[in-house]
């Protein structure tokens, strides 16, 4: 039998252009297209051969031996390591750029119809401590870099606990976060509490392989109010341990105003199934999008970077072109937060949303700015509700409003936007990839008229598209 051909690094690879997904180009001899994460154009790199296919293949970037003249210093010490922020090393003006031509191409290259030309993108006003919402994972395994592990040889080295984010591609280890960059205070003030409190009093992380320990995540949404919510995780209860944390949390952390503590017995860690318990304040915080209040609970999806969301919403909100009698459908409506942001330009908002808990939050949003009456929402799967029956039942949509999550629109669903006919549709997406396919769906019935990008996440290769649509005669 033929012994399998053994694996080389690839050496001196010339990085020639921005692919997508945070990925760059290179070539081999061969012609044979070389996808590399971490690398940006310009950048000649080592690195290790993965996944290969006849004509392309990935690669991981093991080093970096002539660096780019784009290349500037990251501003984050855990870059590199944490996994968020991956583009620091790029500035933020080409990121913008590769931004752009990622949903050009992706746009182009699966839609496959014709496309109006793409408004330049509109980059975010900060780039920095723009997050509202933050989670941090207590782990009883800190991640050991490489060096660590090299200069430790074959001595074992102590398990530790961390504070921080997941380190990429692995379920169990966390790197400890002294400093971030994502979220203004007092995040990391919070973060220096809970470590000191923690360490000084003996308190386990929790074991993602064993399933033992008892601090399992913190939860922090900081709101341009100055508002404060802190929501933290245990996986099984304790009433003195917990009653001394959050009593210490308050002392020290005083602009905390909306405290809450959950105990997760389960595996993983989401929470939208578990009971979150109030421990100070009224259970939410307040958020402002122009002069429109949003109530902001534990389990609420609100935009994560406020200031760019109340951008973007008013980009939705003239692509809808409203004049004030329209019936709006907002679909994916999440807490409402688009429908009521157009409310006073339309004459009757129909909210639907999977999430029942996010349609409480709408309910409630729509009644702390008055608009009851305006609003209507409703919970259920979106393509499932949205029968003819129910246009029928709540008028046929002048302006359709969908915000579906990355894995786009069931085609369900677009077959019944096909069949009512709205005059004006404005997809919002945060994938141009699925966006590009649903609106190739759209186009027996649809042409697009407009394309505004958005980018909601610097230093990462996420990017945000409004797509208009309007009926063919």
């Amino acid at each position: 039998m033929a012994r399998k051909k053994r694996r080389q690094a690839i050496e001196q690879l010339q990085i020639t252009a921005y692919a997508a997904e945070g990925k760059s180009i290179g070539h081999l001899e061969d012609g044979k297209v070389v996808f590399v994460a971490g690398a940006i154009p310009g950048d000649v790199v080592s690195a290790w051969p993965g996944k290969e296919k006849k004509t392309w293949m990935d690669a991981r970037l093991v080093r970096v031996n002539v660096p780019s003249p784009d290349r500037v210093q990251p501003f984050c010490p855990h870059f590199g390591l944490c996994g968020g922020c991956k583009w620091q090393m790029l500035p933020y003006e080409k990121q913008l750029q590769y931004k752009q031509q990622q949903v050009g191409d992706q746009l182009q290259r699966i839609s496959g119809i014709e496309l109006p030309e793409i408004q330049p993108i509109i980059g975010s006003a900060a780039d920095r401590y723009y997050r509202n919402k933050l989670e941090f994972t207590f782990s009883a395994t800190r991640y050991r870099t490489s060096a660590e592990l090299a200069e430790a040889g074959d001595e074992k080295l102590p398990e530790e606990g961390a504070l921080g984010f997941h380190a990429p591609g692995l379920f169990d280890k966390v790197v400890p976060i002294q400093t971030c960059f994502l979220q203004p205070d007092p995040t990391n003030e919070v973060l220096r509490v809970l470590r000191d409190y923690t360490e000084r009093n003996g308190l386990t992380y929790y074991n993602f392989k064993t399933h033992e320990g008892w601090l399992r995540n913190v939860v922090l949404r900081v709101a341009r109010t100055g508002q404060v919510l802190l929501n933290l995780v245990l996986a099984y209860e304790d009433v003195e341990a917990r009653e001394a944390i959050l009593a210490h949390l308050l002392q020290e952390i005083p602009q905390i105003t909306s405290l809450h503590y959950t105990i997760n017995q389960k595996v993983n860690d989401t929470l939208y199934d578990q009971d979150i318990i109030t421990v100070k304040g009224p259970g939410y915080i307040t958020e402002m999008l122009e002069d429109f209040s949003f109530k902001i609970s534990p389990k609420s999806f609100f935009q994560t970077n406020t200031q760019q969301a109340e951008r973007m919403y008013q980009e939705v909100r003239t692509a809808a072109g409203l004049t004030g009698t329209e019936v709006l459908y907002d679909l994916y409506c999440g807490t409402g937060s688009i429908g009521i942001f157009c409310s006073r330009q339309a004459g009757k908002i129909i909210g639907i949303e999977a999430v029942a808990d996010a349609v409480t939050d709408a309910k409630a949003n729509a009644e702390l700015n008055g608009l009851s009456g305006k609003c209507q929402f409703y919970a259920g799967d979106v393509s499932k509700i949205c029968t003819p029956d129910f246009f029928r039942e709540h008028g046929r949509p002048d302006v359709l409003i969908t915000d579906p999550p990355r894995a786009g629109m069931h085609e369900d669903l677009i077959n019944q936007i096909l069949a009512i006919r709205a005059p004006r549709v404005v997809y919002v997406s945060c994938n141009p990839a699925t966006q590009a396919r649903d609106l190739a769906l759209l186009d027996r019935s649809y042409r697009v008229t407009w394309l505004q990008p958005l980018d909601l996440f610097p230093h990462t290769h996420h990017i945000e598209n409004i797509a208009v649509l309007e009926l063919k005669a």
